[in-house]
């Protein structure tokens, strides 16, 4: 199965939700923070560098627990900016 190429804008959506993951975290280290989510801590650094910058939907739901954020926050904050 091939995968579709991401266009530019979804490679921006993904930074912008690194760049929010990595301000919710603060302090905490991300092995602290990927742990209490379930997930790795270089699954945290990929998302959070925008080198997986679509996640699943469960690994986002995940994170944003832990973190403290609302889904709907992140939708908003991370949403294609129309050009």
């Amino acid at each position: 199965m091939v995968r579709t190429p991401l266009t530019p804008e979804e490679r921006e959506r993904g930074e912008r939700l690194g760049q929010l993951l990595r301000e919710a975290r603060g302090p905490r280290s991300m092995a602290e923070v990927a742990a209490a989510a379930g997930l790795s801590a270089e699954t945290l650094r990929k998302i959070e560098t925008g080198r997986a910058p679509t996640p699943a939907f469960f690994t986002v739901a995940a994170l944003a627990g832990v973190l403290g954020l609302s889904m709907d926050d992140l939708v908003t904050r991370c949403a294609l900016v129309p050009s």
